[in-house]
Order: C-alpha cells, then sequence, then structure tokens
C-alpha cells in the first residue's frame, strides 16, 4: 500500500495548493513514513493526530523567519496528516486520539494491512494517480524531472487536463 498513499497525497496537496515551494517529494515521504511502524506489528506513534500536529508545530518554530524553507519542510507533517486521512485511523479512537484515551496502543493490524481485496484497486488508483501527474506536469521532460529529483518542486504548466 505505497503508491495508493504517495499517489493520492501528492494529487491531493498539487490539485489544493498548486505552490511551486512545497516539496512533493516530503509530501510522498510523509504520506508512507507511517507504513514503517509495521516492524512494530501494529498503528503506533506515527498513526497519532499528536504527532502530526506536534511535527507540524516543531516545523513552525523552528523556521521562524525562514518562510522558504517553512514552505519546503511543511511538506512532511501535510504527508502524514494525509495518510492519517487516507488510512482510515481516525476511525480506531484509542490510536487516533493517542494519548487522551489511555497510554497504551493494541494490537490491532495495521488498517494498510487490513483492507483485503480493496488493496490492489487503491494502488492501481495511486499509479494512475502519478501516471496523470507525471503527465499532466510533463515529467517526461528531462529538465522538469531533473529539477523535481533535485527539490521537489513543479513548474506550473498551462491548465489543461487529460
Amino acid at each position: 500500500m505505497i503508491l495508493w498513499f504517495a499517489g493520492v497525497s501528492f494529487a491531493f496537496v498539487w490539485l489544493v495548493f498548486r505552490s511551486p515551494a512545497l516539496d512533493y517529494r516530503l509530501v510522498m515521504l510523509g504520506s508512507i513514513l507511517p507504513v514503517g511502524e509495521l516492524v512494530f506489528g501494529g498503528p503506533r506513534l506515527l498513526h497519532t493526530l499528536v504527532f502530526a500536529v506536534a511535527l507540524m508545530g516543531l516545523v513552525m518554530l523552528a523556521t521562524q523567519r525562514r518562510r522558504l524553507v517553512r514552505r519546503r519542510l511543511i511538506s512532511l507533517p501535510i504527508g502524514i496528516m494525509m495518510h492519517l486521512v487516507l488510512d482510515g485511523i481516525w476511525a480506531r479512537t484509542s490510536v487516533f486520539w493517542w494519548p487522551f484515551f489511555g497510554w497504551s496502543f493494541d494490537d490491532s493490524p495495521l488498517p494498510e494491512l487490513d483492507r483485503g481485496w480493496w488493496s490492489p484497486v487503491l494502488e492501481v488508483v495511486g499509479v494512475a494517480l502519478c501516471v496523470w501527474l507525471w503527465r499532466h506536469n510533463s515529467l517526461g521532460d528531462s529538465a522538469r524531472r531533473a529539477k523535481f529529483r533535485r527539490d521537489g518542486q513543479l513548474d506550473a504548466v498551462p491548465e489543461r487536463f487529460g
């Protein structure tokens, strides 16, 4: 369930913000980072609202008077928040609202692994969105692709859909 989170987060954040200063690589990284809690056997700190908000606050405090750095680094907590929305962890009160309903985490599996036959369908949606973004943002052009690889930014392209 990597491309579902990366593709949908990238597309949603790009469609909403259209910011040339956001680092879309960090949005995608943040959106898949909580999947790493697989090593703990279930959702933990990275699946909590407290973590996402604390990281956002840390970025805001650490980048005072450094507006461009802030616009780039804020992409990571945005990606993590997108993950929380996309995996439906908000439906698990004890994890999402941790520590407000108790300090312990249950042994439930990651929501990403608990989707059954929907998992491949969601991955295909993620792939389709990545392909659409690739084409729409002309990432086939080597200069645009190099800029995206270097700093995670997308230049504005003329409005067109397809």
